[in-house]
């Protein structure tokens, strides 16, 4: 289980690395509207951090942003399909609540991420395998010092263990 883990945390980085790449290559277009949430965004930053620690090349940057290009329309629906659930859940947040229709809203939810999880997925592994050998064991160190961080605060902000009677 940790290996999948493992590899789906790096296939995620590689993502975030193309996704900055292909941001850095188009910067004489005129930015894209912004999606309902920062993903993307967060993505390019991302990305942009990743090229520079992992060193791509131009060729590697260029497959990468070519891969981004070719996805993006298939993901595209998919968040646009996951905003608009949202939006309706949000009648049920702010007005009367009706578990039944929340509960078919969430079931489409959930479709329509496992969608979106293996369109991510498939992405990842496209980009993680265009990483030389050694940039993908610098990808691999650097997700486990990021795993070891997130282990450390988890711990720091687990709650006290009730007192003993």
């Amino acid at each position: 289980m940790k290996s999948f883990r493992s590899r789906l945390l790096i296939a995620a980085m590689a993502v975030l690395m193309g996704s900055a790449l292909a941001k850095s290559q188009t910067a004489d277009a005129p930015p894209a509207p912004p999606m309902h949430d920062h993903a993307y965004g967060m993505h390019e930053h991302m990305m942009g951090f990743f090229g520079k620690k992992l060193n791509l090349t131009d060729e590697q940057k260029t497959q990468m942003k070519a891969i981004m290009e070719k996805e993006h329309p298939a993901m595209k629906p998919l968040f646009q399909q996951q905003h608009q659930i949202d939006q309706q859940l949000r009648q049920y947040v702010e007005g009367q609540f009706d578990e039944a229709k929340v509960q078919a809203l969430a079931a489409q939810k959930a479709q329509i991420q496992a969608q979106m999880t293996v369109a991510e997925t498939r992405v990842h592994n496209q980009l993680y395998a265009l990483l030389t050998p050694e940039q993908q064991s610098q990808l691999k160190e650097m997700e486990s010092k990021h795993e070891a961080r997130m282990q450390e605060r988890m711990n720091r902000q687990a709650p006290a263990a009730p007192p003993a009677q």
